[in-house]
């Protein structure tokens, strides 16, 4: 996917960058998120990231059933779908990307139409 002296962390980091009207925050002393309007899509740390990975928590837990090792249900949130992701396990790269990008969606659709993003030409 990148170029291998890049975390799989940075690549991700630049992938949520890039979609559009996605801009980065640390709305908390440690965090850094990336966000879409003024909701945050993607919790990005140095190992892992925290997203949405469903609508509900039982579509979430499919993540948990599929890597036990490496998705967690994310503290406070995670009854509304959203888990933890190593990024330094047995998941996949561009499943991560997947769910990042799922994630980005999900937010996207929660915006009122007035304030999605409009799509970047190609």
């Amino acid at each position: 996917m990148g170029r291998p002296e890049e975390s799989v962390a940075t690549r991700l980091r630049s992938a949520a960058l890039a979609l559009p009207g996605a801009w980065e925050d640390s709305p908390w002393d440690g965090d850094t998120v990336a966000k879409v309007g003024d909701k945050i899509f993607v919790f990005l740390g140095p190992g892992s990231i925290g997203v949405k990975c469903a609508r509900s928590r039982a579509e979430a837990d499919e993540w948990l059933v599929r890597y036990p090792e490496d998705a967690t249900v994310m503290p406070y949130i995670g009854r509304h779908g959203w888990n933890t992701l190593r990024t330094t396990g047995a998941i996949d790269e561009d499943e991560l990307l997947e769910a990042l990008e799922t994630s980005y969606e999900i937010v996207v659709a929660g915006l009122p139409r007035s304030r999605r993003p409009s799509p970047r030409p190609i």
